[in-house]
């Protein structure tokens, strides 16, 4: 694991908790709003704000790891990025809303809208990792 890898580790910490607020916090905060105690208010979730950036690392970084590893140099970066994100969304978001639908008493229509910007937030992810792409070489770097 080289710098490269760390600064796209980096970047894709940033955007993910980026996405998550705009997803969580600004388009569904409403929402979880009207659910009460289902949820922790504003100021107790602010306490735990130090285990939001952990996971978001954890998350930024293992995407930028497992795509490292599979990216194909002859395939449309693209493409690549569309799919990578896409597998994501349905190793993530989708079955956590799945598992969290089944648990708790949250409405359907939540449910869906937290599946689909879920995984709108991965594809962009995934498209801003291969555009990074944290194994190209730099300039001037042989090989």
């Amino acid at each position: 694991m080289d710098k490269r890898f760390w600064v796209c580790g980096a970047v894709m910490t940033f955007a993910a908790l980026v996405l998550t607020l705009l997803v969580h916090a600004v388009l569904l905060g409403g929402h979880y709003a009207e659910l009460g105690a289902m949820y922790r208010d504003a100021g107790d979730g602010a306490r735990r704000f130090g285990w939001l950036l952990f996971a978001h690392a954890l998350v930024g970084h293992a995407m930028t790891w497992v795509f490292a590893h599979g990216f194909d140099r002859g395939r449309p970066t693209l493409a690549q990025g569309l799919r990578f994100g896409l597998a994501m969304a349905l190793f993530g978001p989708v079955p956590a809303t799945l598992l969290q639908y089944a648990m708790q008493p949250l409405p359907g229509a939540l449910a869906v809208r937290q599946a689909v910007l879920g995984t709108l937030a991965m594809l962009l992810l995934g498209m801003l990792l291969a555009w990074l792409q944290p194994r190209r070489v730099a300039l001037g770097e042989p090989g």
